[in-house]
């Protein structure tokens, strides 16, 4: 099994990889009233959530403040939120008090699905030789007798699929790509630009923070949901201080890592939000930045005598 080293990354450019997805939680809410209740929760349009659909999400406090991010799609007649699975059980509590009297059930699925990401040149056509279908856009879901597949983005996909089917499928994977750690995904979902709310980072960052509106996460003409009053404001009304980055560290970074420059006096500028080692060295992350900040002055991390780190492009454009 590949860590992240400098033959992944020779592995990504000519072949494929990949990765068991079984750390990250997954809910499925079931009933007639699904749409409806899931809507009045989320960051999200749900209701733009056809078959053939994933979206990225967001659940917040009642102060704006993410509580968790996922990935949505729907599987016959259910709709599966996919989070980090540190936050699985908390998150399902609190999401079930909310339902009451509606038509919604809400379950633990990591038994019923086996999630597999797959990454690479070769990816999609590993992905179609497999099974028989690739999804033709990004954030579009194919359905085939096999299971699920879920495009990312043009070489970044996700296979969910039956447990009675996982084995033969990962014996197929492993003929033509190369198998790699969960840490490993989660490096190329933070070069992707695509944060995961995790312990250390809940209720720290507004959904703008952290780029909702660049990767099509929020959506600003739904209606109303938990705390959607404050995240209109900031989109409207506030000037938005804070970005999320990709950032580099010769040190090893955590998530809830404060960060600091000198203009702050005193106070942090950022926090990392993701972060895992780099194929190369050093660690690579996903950085919630004061944005005049990390326009005018070195950004360090911990504090003001900690690794500086170098900010890199994310494949989006920041606005």
């Amino acid at each position: 099994m590949h860590t992240m080293t400098q033959n992944i990354l020779d592995t990504l450019q000519s072949g494929a990889v990949f990765a068991d997805l079984a750390p990250l939680g997954l809910i499925a809410f079931s009933g007639e009233d699904t749409a409806t209740y899931l809507q009045g929760q989320l960051t999200n349009d749900v209701r733009k959530l056809a078959a053939g659909a994933a979206q990225y999400s967001g659940f917040c406090s009642p102060k704006g403040r993410l509580l968790a991010s996922f990935l949505l799609w729907n599987k016959d007649g259910a709709t599966y939120m996919q989070l980090a699975g540190e936050l699985q059980e908390a998150i399902q509590k609190r999401l079930s008090m909310f339902i009451l009297r509606s038509r919604v059930k809400a379950r633990d699925a990591r038994a019923e699905a086996v999630r597999i990401g797959v990454a690479g040149h070769r990816a999609a056509q590993l992905i179609e030789a497999t099974l028989g279908a690739l999804p033709p856009t990004d954030m579009s879901v194919a359905h085939t007798r096999a299971g699920s597949v879920i495009r990312l983005a043009a070489e970044r996909y996700q296979i969910v699929t039956p447990p009675e089917s996982a084995a033969t499928l990962n014996e197929a994977l492993s003929h033509d790509a190369s198998r790699i750690d969960y840490p490993a995904w989660q490096w190329l979902e933070i070069r992707a630009g695509i944060p995961t709310i995790l312990p250390a980072t809940q209720e720290q960052f507004v959904p703008q923070m952290v780029n909702f509106d660049l990767t099509d996460s929020v959506n600003f003409q739904k209606g109303c949901y938990t705390g959607q009053e404050i995240v209109a404001r900031t989109q409207y009304l506030g000037k938005l201080k804070r970005r999320m980055y990709l950032v580099h560290s010769d040190s090893p970074a955590s998530p809830g890592d404060e960060l600091y420059s000198a203009d702050m006096e005193g106070q942090a500028s950022g926090m990392i939000v993701n972060a895992q080692p780099a194929p190369n060295g050093g660690w690579d992350a996903l950085a919630v930045i004061q944005i005049s900040s990390a326009d005018a002055h070195p950004i360090h991390l911990r504090s003001l005598d900690g690794a500086r780190l170098a900010i890199e492009p994310l494949p989006y454009a920041l606005a």
